[in-house]
This record gives structure tokens, C-alpha cells and sequence, in this order.
């Protein structure tokens, strides 16, 4: 008989063949093994991430909101580029130009309506008129009246038209195409609002934003009618009646104070409401429809460019050698 203790022994020294007993314990280590590097990994990796997001949300745009950004994008932008702007939507800079002209304008109506007695708040006359910012055809000489006039404005519903208006408007423009562009817009709705009335009307004051303002909707206007069935339909109808809407009312106290004033008023002119306008469809059109595009790389930016500076040789031409205030 042999010893079982001797085959026992024989059997503990005999090497292991491949997928033998102590094979597979072996594997199901190296398996834990990998296992607990890959969960340690993943750890760590989860932890990284968590310690990113905490510090991105340190340094988050306190103003920024993917709701806001969303509406905003719905109502100023054609479906096509929404998501390329909702991709960098941020409020960096904040809409700093349309808050600045709103509060300088405010300011300056508020200067001359309680540190300038007035008879009465809703048609200021003598303040104004005599004012250094107001347009005054018999001082045109000093340039700056035909930028600076915007800051002055002849009432109560004058200013909180204004006001509204570019507020309402300028602020979700500048969070899409920034402050460069919208001061672009505006400003070159104010020096056409006061060159086309010192041709069309030459003899009479001018005060008011609303040159700046018009061209705001003007470009706004363009990009609803061109972009009509990609920035939603039903929205799309109400916004062309609201901006009929302000533009009626606004027209119609402008055309009040030109043609319906007091006798003992002074009558302010309203070429700039239509002057503003046609530069907001033309110049601001171009810029707002750049969005996602080089504007200085668009020949319609530059065809829009030259068409304006020769209106503008031209009205500097009139006013030195044509104007009747001469």
C-alpha cells in the first residue's frame, strides 16, 4: 500500500498546469487588483471634476442665466445661430453703454427740470432751449450740439419714452452683440437724427435720444422682417406691432411738439425719428445681422459705411455753404 501522506506530499510539489486550482485564484486577484485601480481612478477623477466645478462656480458671471440668455436669444437672434450664442452666452462686460447714455440722459432731465425751475414738467422750454447740449441752428458751429443734443429731452413723456424704449430694447441687444456695436448703432442714429434736421429743417431746435433710439428698432425691425419665420412667428407678429405701437406714439408727440405747441413754446423738429431710422435699417441692420460672423469682413457693413458718410459729406456741405441759418 502506498502512504497517502507521501502522495499528499507529491501532489503539493507537483507544478500547477494552466486553469488548474491555484491558476485561477491567482487571475481573481489580478482581476480585484484592477478593479480596485480603475474604482480609485474613477475616484479620483470624480474628484478632480467636483473640485473644477466648485471652482468655476467661484469665478461664475454673477448676471449669467441660461433662462435669461434663452428668451433673450429667442427675441433678438434667427434659430440658426441660437446655440452658438447661448454656447458664450455671458453678461461680460454687462450691458454698460445703453445703462450709461440711459442714466447721463436721466440725469441731465432731472438737472434741468428741478435745479432749473420750470413751469411745468411736461413740456420743459426755456431750460433746454438754452441749454449748451440742446441743437440750436443758430450754433452750429459748435459741433458737439449735434451729438450731445441726445442727452436733452423736452418732458415727462418724452424722457420715459426714451427711456423705455432703449432700455427695453438696448439692453438684450448689447447682451448679444456687446456694447461696441450697439454704441455703434445708436450713435450713428444720433449724428443722422441731427444732420437730416439741420437740412429738412433747418430753423428749428432739436433735443431727444430718439435718433439713437430709432436706429435700435430700425435694425431690429430688418433682422424681425428678414428673419421672420425663424424667430417664431406668433412672437415675431407681436413684436412688429409693439414697436408700431411706440413708434406711432412717439411720432405723435414729436409731431406735436413740431407743428401743435403752445404759442408761447418753441417748436422742436422731428426729421430725427426718421433719420435715425433708415440708419438703424441700413447700418444697424448689417451689424445685427453679424452675429456670428467678422463685421469688418462683410461687404454690406462697408457698402452701408460709405453710404453714410457721403449723406453726411453732404449735410456738412449744406450746413456750411446751402443751410438757410446761415
Amino acid at each position: 500500500m502506498s502512504d497517502p501522506f507521501a502522495v499528499c506530499a507529491e501532489e503539493e510539489n507537483r507544478p500547477m498546469v494552466e486553469g488548474g486550482p491555484r491558476t485561477m485564484a491567482a487571475d481573481h486577484d489580478l482581476e480585484m487588483e484592477d478593479m480596485n485601480l480603475n474604482m480609485d481612478r474613477d475616484m479620483e477623477g470624480e474628484l478632480e471634476e467636483e473640485q473644477e466645478m466648485r471652482e468655476d462656480g467661484g469665478r461664475e458671471d454673477p448676471f449669467k442665466s441660461k433662462k435669461v440668455h434663452r428668451v433673450v436669444s429667442k427675441w433678438m437672434l434667427p434659430e440658426k445661430v441660437r446655440r452658438t450664442y447661448l454656447e458664450r452666452a455671458n453678461c461680460l462686460p454687462p450691458p454698460v453703454f445703453i445703462i450709461s447714455v440711459s442714466l447721463a440722459e436721466l440725469a441731465v432731465f432731472i438737472y434741468y427740470a428741478v435745479w432749473k425751475p420750470q413751469k411745468q414738467w411736461i413740456t420743459l422750454d426755456t431750460g433746454i432751449l438754452e441749454s449748451p447740449f440742446t441743437y440750436n441752428p443758430e450754433k452750429r458751429e459748435q459741433a458737439w450740439r449735434f451729438v450731445s443734443y441726445m442727452l436733452v429731452h423736452a418732458g415727462v413723456q418724452h424722457i420715459v419714452g426714451n427711456l423705455i424704449m432703449q432700455l427695453a430694447l438696448g439692453i438684450p441687444l448689447e447682451m448679444v452683440h456687446k456694447g461696441l456695436r450697439v454704441g455703434l448703432v445708436y450713435l450713428a442714429g444720433v449724428i443722422a437724427g441731427s444732420l437730416a434736421s439741420s437740412i429738412f429743417d433747418p430753423l428749428k431746435y432739436l433735443v431727444g435720444a430718439s435718433g439713437g433710439v430709432y436706429a435700435l428698432m430700425g435694425g431690429y425691425f430688418m433682422n424681425v422682417l428678414v428673419n421672420f419665420r425663424e424667430m417664431i412667428p406668433a412672437l415675431g407678429i407681436v413684436r412688429l406691432l409693439i414697436i408700431i405701437l411706440i413708434i406711432g406714439s412717439d411720432m405723435g408727440f414729436a409731431l406735436y411738439r413740431r407743428f401743435f405747441v403752445p404759442a408761447d413754446g418753441s417748436p422742436v423738429s422731428f426729421a430725427a425719428h426718421v433719420a435715425g431710422g433708415f440708419a438703424g435699417m441700413s447700418i444697424g441692420y448689417t451689424v445685427f445681422s453679424c452675429f456670428d460672423k467678422a463685421l469688418l469682413k462683410d461687404p454690406r457693413f462697408w457698402i452701408a459705411i460709405a453710404a453714410y458718410f457721403a449723406c453726411v459729406l453732404f449735410a456738412v456741405f449744406f450746413n456750411i455753404f446751402l443751410s438757410p441759418a446761415n
